[in-house]
């Protein structure tokens, strides 16, 4: 998408982002009976049905209210939906909307939303240029999407969802260099408006950012290189583990990642309901970055900052520029990175080798979010768009970057400059990683 789209572009993009995150939510709450939707599967996250009315109110409020200037039409309920004022653990206590509510609400906002995208000049406001606000509603509502794919991770019982798994690799994954060397100098971190329209304020402005020569793994680091870490001890060596780690792993008797178990001599894991044995191929999921920080530790390296990240994912060392996904500026499809809830788990390592870097880095985007050595700070002469708790309040060392996205994220809300973050203890995520050495430091 650009920023000199016509209107009639701009609205169809915004109609088709909002109608692919609505199929999604539809998709992840009809396929349970109320009793699902309205129990609370972990403390660690909402009732699906919390999520499928917040949804919808952060719709109405940015969509009706700030941008098309109607009338509140539940405004009673915001408080019950203002994930701020009641953490999850509490909120299955409150007066929420029933399922039967929850989705006639959501389909009447949104019926009322397209009225509201038809007749809205998307230009002369900074809401409005390039449908900014009918962007950002879409992205929000996939995260919650991606939000409800986790809890359907932690629910217990038959599997409520299935996809076909990935295709094979198109090579062999040993055939592949262990790392790549990405050299050093500047390159443009970030983006503007101008560029990617619908990025987010975290995302901007634009800015250079010099990384000296260093070495990134080729691949994610896999399930079975991270099985070895576990198999040597690695979480009862208390020299591998940062202090707080070490102290959350004992506090809770961690071993292994979540969703593992080892039983009749093997490692297996459970997946959306599926007992299997853990694939040795595939990204390790499920793992705190405190975990990924420990396994670098072990394997002689480290885990890379996020601007290393970033470079090793956009810079292209031939013509200078930083493009907006690793294999150029071109949107994400099947063939270049698993995103999208398409499957349901991650590609084996070697898999999309048209969605590598310039430099032949793989699988940067989707499969799995990436921990980072950083902590979530914004970039210099970052201003908050449009609301403080979108990004601000969460700037500091508590919370550490993840990069690249999962197969759970929809293809709006990923490209090579979005930014995630969560606490170094949050397991229940999509999130694996790979490592990183100095240049000049042996692995």
């Amino acid at each position: 998408m650009t920023v000199s789209a016509s209107p009639e572009i701009l609205r169809r993009q915004a109609c088709d982002a909002l109608a692919a995150a609505r199929a999604r939510t539809a998709l992840l709450t009809d396929c349970v009976d109320d009793g699902e939707l309205t129990a609370q599967h972990s403390p660690l996250m909402s009732p699906l049905v919390w999520d499928l009315a917040h949804i919808a109110n952060q719709e109405e409020q940015w969509l009706l209210r700030a941008v098309g200037g109607r009338e509140a039409l539940r405004p009673e309920i915001d408080p019950l939906y203002d994930a701020f004022e009641h953490p999850r653990a509490t909120r299955p206590s409150l007066p929420l909307l029933p399922p039967t509510e929850a989705r006639a609400y959501a389909a009447e906002v949104r019926g009322r939303v397209l009225d509201v995208l038809d007749r809205a000049r998307l230009e002369g406001d900074p809401l409005l240029d390039a449908a900014f606000a009918f962007g950002m509603v879409a992205q929000h509502e996939q995260q919650h999407d991606e939000t409800m794919l986790i809890t359907h991770q932690l629910r217990r019982g038959p599997a409520a969802l299935t996809a076909p798994a990935p295709p094979p690799p198109a090579e062999d994954a040993a055939r592949l260099p262990a790392e790549t060397r990405v050299p050093g100098g500047a390159f443009t971190m970030g983006t503007s408006s101008e560029e990617e329209p619908w990025a987010l304020d975290n995302e901007r402005p634009g800015h250079m950012r010099v990384v000296p020569e260093f070495f990134i793994d080729t691949v994610p680091v896999t399930c079975g290189a991270y099985r070895h870490f576990v198999d040597d001890g690695g979480y009862r060596e208390e020299r591998w583990w940062a202090p707080e780690g070490w102290a959350q792993i004992r506090r809770h008797g961690i071993g292994a990642p979540l969703f593992w178990g080892h039983e009749g001599g093997q490692w297996l894991r459970r997946r959306f309901g599926v007992v299997e044995p853990v694939p040795d191929d595939e990204p390790v999921l499920h793992v705190s970055w405190y975990e990924a920080d420990a396994y670098a530790r072990w394997a002689g390296r480290r885990l890379p900052t996020e601007a290393e990240w970033e470079k090793a994912a956009r810079y292209d060392p031939v013509s200078g520029r930083s493009r907006r996904y690793p294999w150029g500026d071109a949107e994400a499809t099947p063939d270049r990175a698993n995103l999208g809830q398409r499957h349901l788990r991650p590609a084996p390592v070697g898999s999309y080798p048209t969605g590598a870097s310039p430099l032949g880095v793989r699988q940067l985007i989707g499969d799995v979010w990436e921990w980072t050595a950083s902590d979530f700070l914004p970039y210099p002469g970052f201003v908050a768009f449009p609301y403080r708790e979108y990004s601000e309040v969460f700037f500091g060392p508590g919370h550490k970057v993840l990069r690249g996205g999962s197969f759970a994220v929809a293809p709006v809300a990923c490209r090579g400059t979005f930014r995630n973050w969560d606490l170094p203890v949050r397991r229940q995520i999509f999130a694996g990683f790979r490592t990183a050495r100095d240049a000049g430091v042996t692995g």
